[in-house]
């Protein structure tokens, strides 16, 4: 329990007395009776089990902000990290602005912003390692980092950037709403850091003494309808029908008369002028995503060809099935979905704890991914191996074990679609997800088929296979392309984050984005000419390896534009703190070698070694131990 000191000030203690019965959402505020299953257990904060003796324990709480009040001077920040322990990356509470008129007139909104302890929190049926708990208690969602292996995706799907993925611990870490000082009648450190009186807490639906208003919506505020947060604000002071951010995300926001709240639109802040940005596409964060969700729907792709062929009456696909064909195809499936699953892996923060992934298949669409694609993966390895012992019965065991991994494929595919269905993340939350992965797997899994069968067969003779392949991958990229066109339309009359992510996708990396669509279209008319002209001698070995190139090359920068592209629904950053643009000079310029600027390279233990390495060979044991601390974080 947090010990009270004897001279704590009046305004730092909880203050509700009458609460309400229901919130604004229809929502019960009283989350455990007396007598219930939920009702009467320890929190057992640092193993006190003792239990807070709170008139209000088993309601929702919430925070408090009075926008008018606020004036950035970051107190509850540092009040936050010193109570947790916070490294200068890492924050569970920030605050950014948004600003708005010019010279005399301007204004400057702060916004002052943790986790939001949400009555639908998306992080918890998001996480697939069940690190996430909404207790009774207070209704706080807390997150236990010791069994978090640092997918990130709960940094996905919140749309207030509440989790923090910290890329040296490898682990996700977030506002705890204090619980400790709730247990014993205080607000959160936060709030009685707060100088400006702009930051309360109590029952949610509360209004402090002295206000009056509780609304759920100003400008910078994502849209409360996503996960309903346990915030209500204040702001009386009127802002300009306009408000920008300094941060460099291209957005700002609006006044809506009709519904008197202010939204997202584009903001054109960076010009028109297109460039390519190769680096930032094709070495991102999440281009182990990349490597995975390709080589995936690839083999899955080939594999489900490989084993429908018959059923579906695919012409020539009997020519696949003579075993030193079979046997090469099959070692090349896995040999790329053994790539895929392990890039996935290590770019977790905790790689060894992979197995956690499992444990929230009953909600997490991430954890049904893995269920379904680690299915596919062993029904596969079941079945090259049955298939190579070249026995009657292990024949026979060897197809429930490709039926199984189709199955099983087709599931984790679905899966890993749904996952990306976020509201937070507009951009991705639009049907050419499912168009861009169906297709991806009927072009790549048919071109690896073929490539395959180019090396294995001769072409004379393999006129009809070489014809359905060609057909299927047309298909496969006539499916991507009509999603890329109706995508593109529908971003680009969004007026918000997806609306953003159109306007960088046609700037900051215009180049690369038709690039894209000329090696796509390339693609098809080569796919399409081989449908009917089939490949002939030199000259056909020639236009398979052009459409390899162009098809493979098409499919890396698709999906890198996926990923970089996407801009969250998130709260607005400063100048300098949590700004994406700031971060990007800091790691270009070297600020971000020295750590009171808050920003760090993306890295994990793993990727530190040499490093280690070299200080072993350089040092002494005690210069060893402290550089060793150093570079992991601890």
């Amino acid at each position: 329990m947090h010990e009270v000191r004897s001279d704590e000030p009046k305004y730092a203690f909880l203050w509700d007395k009458e609460t309400k019965q229901k919130n604004r959402y229809g929502e019960d505020i009283e989350l455990a009776t007396e007598g219930s299953e939920l009702h009467g257990h320890s929190l057992n904060i640092n193993g006190d089990e003792d239990i807070g003796d709170n008139p209000n324990r088993y309601k929702q709480h919430g925070f408090y902000f009075n926008a008018d009040n606020c004036i950035g001077c970051h107190a509850c920040e540092s009040a936050c990290s010193e109570k947790n322990d916070n490294p200068a990356h890492i924050a569970f509470r920030s605050v950014g602005y948004v600003e708005g008129g010019t010279y005399p007139d301007y204004q400057r909104l702060n916004i002052s912003m943790a986790c939001n302890h949400c009555d639908d929190p998306v992080c918890l049926t998001g996480c697939p390692t069940r690190a996430y708990t909404k207790f009774a208690e207070y209704g706080a969602v807390l997150q236990d980092p010791d069994i978090c292996f640092g997918c990130g995706y709960c940094t996905w799907v919140c749309p207030y950037n509440a989790p923090q993925l910290d890329p040296i611990k490898g682990q996700v870490t977030k506002c705890n709403m204090c619980v400790d000082r709730l247990e014993v009648g205080l607000k959160p450190s936060c709030v009685a850091a707060c100088l400006g009186n702009a930051l309360d807490f109590g029952v949610v639906e509360n209004i402090p003494e002295g206000h009056d208003q509780a609304i759920t919506d100003i400008p910078g505020f994502p849209t409360p309808d996503i996960t309903h947060p346990n915030i209500r604000f204040q702001q009386k002071r009127q802002s300009h029908r306009e408000m920008t951010r300094t941060d460099s995300m291209p957005l700002k926001y609006h006044k809506d008369d009709a519904e008197g709240i202010y939204k997202p639109v584009v903001d054109e802040k960076a010009g028109k002028e297109k460039h390519w940005n190769f680096k930032k596409l094709l070495t991102s964060h999440e281009s182990a995503h990349v490597i995975f969700t390709l080589a995936t729907q690839a083999t899955v792709g080939a594999f489900s060809l490989f084993m429908l062929g018959s059923i579906i009456d695919v012409p020539g696909m009997q020519l696949m099935q003579a075993y030193p064909v079979m046997m090469t195809f099959l070692v090349v499936l896995t040999a790329v979905c053994s790539v895929g699953l392990f890039k996935l892996n290590m770019h977790l923060g905790k790689p060894h704890r992979f197995y956690r992934g499992f444990n929230n298949l009953k909600l997490s669409p991430v954890s049904r991914e893995i269920a379904g694609v680690s299915l596919f993966y062993g029904g596969l390895l079941g079945y090259v191996v049955l298939i190579a012992l070249a026995m009657p019965l292990t024949d026979f065991i060897a197809g429930i074990s490709g039926m199984v991994a189709v199955l099983s494929g087709v599931v984790g595919l679905y899966y890993m679609y749904r996952l990306y269905r976020i509201p937070a993340r507009p951009f991705w939350d639009h049907g050419q997800t499912g168009t861009a992965f169906f297709g991806t797997m009927l072009s790549l899994g048919s071109l690896l088929t073929l490539l395959v069968a180019a090396v294995m067969l001769p072409l004379q003779g393999s006129e009809a296979l070489v014809s359905a392949l060609a057909m299927m991958m047309s298909l496969g990229l006539l499916i991507e392309g009509v999603g890329h066109v109706l995508h593109a339309r529908d971003m680009k009359a969004a007026d918000n984050e997806g609306g953003a992510s159109y306007y960088r996708q046609t700037t900051q990396y215009g180049k690369s984005f038709w690039l894209r669509n000329g090696l796509l279209l390339l693609s098809y008319v080569l796919a399409t000419t081989i449908v009917f002209t089939g490949l002939q001698g030199v000259a056909g070995y020639v236009m398979l390896a052009m459409l390899a190139v162009a098809m493979i090359t098409a499919a890396v920068f698709s999906r890198s534009l996926f990923f970089v592209l996407v801009i969250p629904t998130t709260m607005p950053g400063a100048f300098f703190w949590k700004n994406e643009g700031f971060v990007e000079h800091a790691r270009e310029t070297g600020l971000a070698d020295a750590p009171q600027h808050g920003v760090v390279y993306e890295q994990h233990h793993a990727f530190k070694v040499d490093e280690i390495v070299d200080t072993i060979k350089e040092n002494s044991l005690q210069d060893i131990v402290e550089h060793a601390k150093g570079i992991l974080g601890r």
